[in-house]
This record gives C-alpha cells, sequence and structure tokens, in this order.
C-alpha cells in the first residue's frame, strides 16, 4: 500500500506500472527491436547481400508460423514443413533465377503444401490446403519481391527507399489521422485508421520519395510521386488485410516475439504488400528514366 511517507520514486514506478503508455506498448523495447531490425537489413543491403535474402527467409518462415498459429484459433491445423519449405525456397530462388524461378518455386511449394495435406489425411482437408496457399501467397511470395526489387539496378537504394516509404506511410498517417482524422477508411476493420490519416501518408510519403528520386536513384523528381502513391496504397492494404484477419480470428497480435511490437507479422504486414508495388513500379518507371 502507497504511503505519504514512501519515496517518491517508488510512487512513480507504481503509476507508470499501472499506467499504460498512450501507445499501447513498451516504447522503449519497440524502439530497441526496431533499431536491431533495422541495422541487421541494411547490413545486408550494403555490406553482404546474401544475408538479406537469408533475413527475408527467416522473416518469411517466422512469418508463416505466425499466420499458421493464428489459424489455430480457428480450428485450421495448416501443416508447418511445406511453409517453412516454401518460405527458404521463393526468395532464394528469387535471388539467383529471377521472376521465372520464383514463380517455378511459388508452383512447387503449394503442390507439397497440397500433397502433404493430403498424404497425412485428418479431416477439413479443403480448409487445410486453401489455408496454406494463402499463407504462401501471402508471407513468402510477396516478401520475395524484396529481393526481386533488391537484384534490379539500384536495388539497394530501392529497397531502402521502400522501407522509407513504409516508415512514412506509418509516421505521417498516424500524426495527420490523430489530429485530423474525422472520417473512417474501414470501420468494421481498422476504426482508427482515416481517410485524412491515408492522405498525409501520400503528401508525406510523396515528399520522402522526391528526395529519394534525386538522391539516391538517380531518377526524375516527378517519378517519386507515383512510387510514393503506389507504394501507400499498397502499404494500406497490407495493413488492413492483417487487421481483417485478426479480427477475424479475434486475436490482437500475431505474436509476441518481439517485445513492443507484436509478432513479425505485426511489422511486416505493410511491407509485405509494398515490396511487389515498388517491385511494379520500378520496372514501368526503369524505361522512363532513360
Amino acid at each position: 500500500m502507497t504511503t505519504p511517507a514512501e519515496p517518491a520514486t517508488r510512487r512513480a514506478r507504481r503509476a507508470a506500472q499501472a499506467k499504460p503508455s498512450r501507445a499501447g506498448r513498451d516504447l522503449p523495447a519497440a524502439i530497441a527491436v526496431g533499431l536491431v531490425l533495422l541495422a541487421v537489413v541494411l547490413l545486408g543491403l550494403l555490406l553482404f547481400p546474401l544475408a538479406f535474402v537469408i533475413t527475408v527467409a527467416v522473416f518469411g518462415g517466422i512469418g508463416c508460423w505466425e499466420v499458421a498459429r493464428a489459424f489455430g484459433v480457428a480450428d485450421i491445423d495448416v501443416p508447418l514443413v511445406p511453409l517453412a519449405v516454401g518460405a527458404v525456397a521463393m526468395p532464394f530462388a528469387a535471388y539467383y533465377g529471377g521472376p521465372e524461378a520464383l514463380g517455378f518455386a511459388l508452383t512447387a511449394s503449394l503442390l507439397l503444401a497440397a500433397l502433404w495435406t493430403l498424404i497425412d489425411g485428418g479431416r477439413d482437408l479443403a480448409r487445410t490446403i486453401m489455408s496454406s496457399v494463402g499463407i504462401l501467397l501471402w508471407v513468402p511470395l510477396l516478401m520475395s519481391f524484396a529481393v526481386l526489387l533488391f537484384g534490379l539496378e539500384n536495388g539497394p537504394f530501392m529497397v531502402a527507399t521502400m522501407l522509407l516509404l513504409t516508415v512514412a506511410n506509418d509516421t505521417f498517417g498516424y500524426l495527420v489521422g490523430v489530429f485530423l482524422g474525422k472520417h473512417p477508411m474501414a470501420p468494421k476493420i481498422s476504426p482508427k485508421k482515416s481517410w485524412e490519416g491515408f492522405a498525409g501518408s501520400v503528401v508525406g510519403a510523396s515528399i520522402v520519395a522526391i528526395a529519394a528520386a534525386v538522391l539516391l536513384l538517380d531518377l526524375q523528381w516527378w517519378m517519386g510521386i507515383p512510387l510514393a502513391v503506389a507504394t501507400v496504397a499498397a502499404a494500406t492494404a497490407g495493413d488492413l488485410s492483417e487487421s481483417m484477419v485478426k479480427r477475424e480470428l479475434q486475436i490482437k497480435d500475431m505474436s509476441n516475439l518481439l517485445p513492443g511490437h507484436g509478432g513479425v507479422m505485426d511489422r511486416l504486414d505493410s511491407i509485405v504488400f509494398a515490396a511487389p508495388a515498388a517491385y511494379t513500379m520500378a520496372v514501368l518507371l526503369g524505361p522512363l528514366s532513360a
């Protein structure tokens, strides 16, 4: 019990423990985890390319495990071995063989998942196979587009720009949404996400993209605008998609692996969708920059 004679520092510590942060997260831990993840990605991008591919494969594997674990709440037992094989095979295929090899790796992973489920037997085979297909398409396939992006001209800077744009999407969208947000985008899925916040994301990301186009990518300045719009739209769709899945499963986070962040997929939801959008825009804008 707190008494008047109790030291002020102890009372402050108890108050901090009793009252959660406005962000609803352990902010010091969230910052620490974010810095560690950023350091790992930058190490691969700038110094050791294979480390970047390994990082994508590891995160893809963990993401597959988290989603399969979440599906267990709905009594869907998704086999993990085919997911793990696909999470490793697809990014390495994209790195060594490009889009065609990625397509072959995806096809092989889907066939393995279907055969594994049929041979293993059990109940609800159709739901299990479709869930496996959905996870493979959602996580390792879309994440492998970051590896394809990495393989283009100025690939490391393209990946860095994509990551900067997803950060700008979250940051400007949050700031504008907090102060000006009045019209929800999808109130049944994510009540706090507003159209005003989306507009803030587009404007903020466009500023970042214009600077990146000129300073990092050697593109004309205006090319940053469609790159920003496409990335923000895709990142927002990724965020809403994961929110929809969690709402359907009635869970808060995919896991608690990252202190202050939730699960890996809770951090990758925007990036997973932004990667193929950024790759597509890079391919389309490439000839225009010549």
